[in-house]
């Protein structure tokens, strides 16, 4: 075997790349000093795309399919080399593969809370998480924009910027959706959409899009979960009387279970008198915000509110059963029952007593 012959065993004569790394997105040949064989087999397959780099510029591009490097086929390099037609002999070349495929699965969230205006609870701070997936739109770009001279650009050095992106477009796609806080939930994919093409655009310059962008959830403070959860509590309830009815009941069991000698009947009429309270307010109108002064007084006629009064303008109006409210009351209570109006009443017998 000659020195030529030996040489050229020692040359690259193939030139392909088997990913098991699911995670590299531009992968470069290594060479090992080695130089390509003209004539040597390069094989790119589906969802890969080679680019050939000589002398720092970008040269030939090659899409899946394989082929026979000749001076034919590398058009740009050949005359960067300054090739004579037919001309055969070793080249060095850098070669990088760009993976076009998606990468899925990566994952983003909020770090701060995004705060935004909601018509009905106002100033409200928002948290949410998802994933998303990057695919390369133009590698001739990326690898001018991003990888440089990298050997393996993986999806991790490019996942920092991307999240610092989707941060920085979350809070104005959520403020300018004009969605309600609790129809969020609902809108959650249409968001997820609008904001794949908005970081689209904003990644071309790049060479990479974002073809999906999912939203897992939107959640808001603890103090707010709990404030919907008891909205959602009363909402389920129903009526708000019969539903604090019942809450005054399962106090009055449990006061009734607790073993406390003599205060178990304490508790038990305890457990009794605010059923009945709690009753007695939540199914009568609710009173009106504080007015001016507490000497005036509101009346209930025929489940109707009217007022407010003095004392001298409820003459002819009330009864002792009369439903009556001034500031300084927990409740409606009977005319009757309050000491202040005790003169409405000096003229009129009370009930007769039944017939034995």
């Amino acid at each position: 075997m000659g020195l030529w012959d030996k040489m050229r065993g020692e040359l690259v004569d193939i030139i392909e790349w088997l990913d098991d790394s699911r995670d590299t997105i531009v992968w470069r040949f290594p060479r090992y000093q080695n130089e390509i064989k003209m004539g040597a087999k390069l094989i790119v397959r589906e969802s890969q795309v080679a680019i050939f780099v000589t002398e720092g510029r970008v040269a030939d591009v090659f899409t899946p399919g394989t082929y026979t490097l000749e001076t034919r086929n590398l058009p740009i390099l050949s005359t960067l080399q300054g090739w004579k037609h037919g001309f055969e002999s070793p080249w060095k070349s850098e070669v990088y593969f760009v993976a076009m495929r998606q990468f899925t699965d990566l994952k983003w969230g909020t770090q701060n809370p995004v705060i935004v205006r909601d018509a009905e609870f106002g100033v409200v701070r928002l948290r949410a998480f998802g994933g998303f997936a990057v695919r390369v739109a133009n590698a001739e770009l990326l690898l001018k924009e991003l990888v440089g001279t990298d050997p393996q650009f993986r999806t991790e050095e490019v996942l920092a910027f991307l999240r610092q992106l989707v941060a920085t477009h979350l809070g104005s796609a959520l403020a300018t959706a004009g969605v309600p806080l609790l129809d969020l939930a609902a809108q959650q994919l249409s968001i997820g959409t609008k904001l794949a093409g908005v970081l689209s655009a904003e990644l071309s310059g790049y060479g990479i899009e974002v073809p999906a962008f999912l939203i897992e959830n939107i959640s808001v403070p603890p103090e707010v979960e709990a404030a919907l959860d008891r909205r959602t509590s009363m909402g389920v309830a129903g009526d708000l009387g019969r539903y604090t009815t019942f809450q005054a009941a399962e106090s009055m069991r449990d006061a009734a279970n607790n073993p406390g000698g003599s205060s178990e009947g304490f508790g038990l009429g305890l457990g009794m008198a605010a059923a009945q309270q709690a009753g007695a307010a939540m199914n009568r109108p609710t009173p009106p915000p504080l007015p001016g002064t507490a000497a005036d007084w509101f009346v209930g006629v025929d489940g109707q509110q009217q007022g407010p009064f003095d004392v001298a303008g409820l003459t002819g109006k009330v009864t002792r059963e009369t439903l009556v409210w001034r500031a300084g009351l927990a409740a409606w209570v009977p005319a009757g029952q309050v000491p202040e109006l005790a003169s409405l009443f000096a003229a009129t017998p009370p009930p007769l007593p039944p017939q034995a």
